[in-house]
């Protein structure tokens, strides 16, 4: 049973103003979690990136990164110093260098959402089970909708 949501814009401001603040102290938690690591936060969200999706080229990583490809450049010769990432010819076009996750930068991403995790798990110790499934469920129907899914 759906239950009616009234759909005025009083409504809608707060949810947005709701997603502001969560997603500010989201980020800010995990610049805490990541100042115990050598990374930083852009770094972070490039090691998310090749995690979640594998390897890619700077020009991939630079158009999910909403980034300019030198900045990118940069980031990965920074991240490859630290053993983190690598440049890998790719096997089928010697032309194009793919960067590839080393094992030190799976265990960094690892942990950190491990961290990340937990967090979240203490914040939502006074849910219900069933308030967390409705959250999980409702947060994943709004990012299929943003996603155009």
């Amino acid at each position: 049973m759906e239950l009616e949501v009234k759909k005025d814009a009083a409504v809608f401001a707060d949810i947005e103003k709701d997603l502001r603040y969560i997603s500010g102290i989201i980020k800010q938690k995990g610049r805490e979690i990541l100042s115990n690591y050598t990374i930083t936060p852009p770094q972070f969200v490039a090691l998310q990136w090749l995690f979640e999706d594998g390897d890619m080229t700077i020009g991939e990583l630079s158009n999910k990164m909403f980034l300019a490809f030198s900045t990118t450049t940069d980031l990965v010769d920074r991240m490859e110093k630290n053993q983190l990432v690598v440049r890998v010819k790719d096997p089928n076009d010697r032309r194009v260098v793919r960067i590839h996750l080393l094992e030190e930068g799976e265990r960094v991403i690892d942990e950190v959402i491990k961290k990340r995790q937990l967090y979240l798990q203490e914040v939502l110790k006074n849910f219900s089970a069933e308030e967390v499934e409705l959250l999980k469920a409702s947060l994943m129907k709004l990012h299929q909708e943003m996603r155009g899914e």
